[in-house]
Formats: C-alpha cells, sequence, structure tokens
C-alpha cells in the first residue's frame, strides 16, 4: 500500500477549489487500486489543504494520473492553487518501507 499525500494551498476562489476538488474525488475513487481518502483543512490558514488517499500500490496511482479524464479534471486547479504532491511507504521501526 502507499499513500498519496498532497499539499494544496489556494490562491483562487475556495469555494471553486472544493468543487473541482470533489470532482476529482469522485473519479479517483472509481479508478482501480484506490482504497480511501481525506482531506484536511489548516485552521490558521484556511486556504491550505492537505489531501490523502490510499492505494493499493503506485502502478494503480500512477494509472489513474495518466488518464485522459484526469488531465481534464486537474486542469481547472491549474489557476486556483499551487500543490506539492508525494506517494509515500510506510517504514518500519527500523526504517525500512513495507511496499
Amino acid at each position: 500500500m502507499v499513500t498519496f499525500v498532497n499539499k494544496l494551498t489556494v490562491h483562487g476562489d475556495i469555494e471553486e477549489f472544493l468543487r473541482i476538488k470533489r470532482s476529482l474525488t469522485e473519479f479517483m475513487s472509481a479508478q482501480p487500486g484506490y482504497r480511501s481518502s481525506s482531506t484536511l483543512r489548516h485552521l490558521g490558514q484556511r486556504n491550505v489543504f492537505i489531501e490523502t488517499a490510499e492505494w493499493d500500490d503506485a502502478a494503480s496511482h500512477r494509472t489513474a494520473l495518466h488518464s485522459e479524464e484526469f488531465r481534464t479534471l486537474i486542469k481547472g486547479l491549474a489557476g486556483l492553487a499551487d500543490a506539492e504532491p508525494g506517494l509515500y511507504e510506510e517504514v518500519t521501526e527500523d526504517g525500512a518501507g513495507r511496499g
């Protein structure tokens, strides 16, 4: 399992951002390998969000990202928010990855 983590700093309309993000979440949740996701909002900076999503593996996530529909949906966020995405794996106490 891998976890996608994305920090999003919104510079545009927050309601429009949330609308587009809901569409993206709906799309991603229907993709093979998707497990779950959540969105957090910073208490002190209301325009900063953290999105997490669990996937079976990096390949499933990558396949979803390269789909035509995803690329169309993500274009709407380009002018609204800056993104800092990354895939992560859980580590054991000795620092080794579990993935």
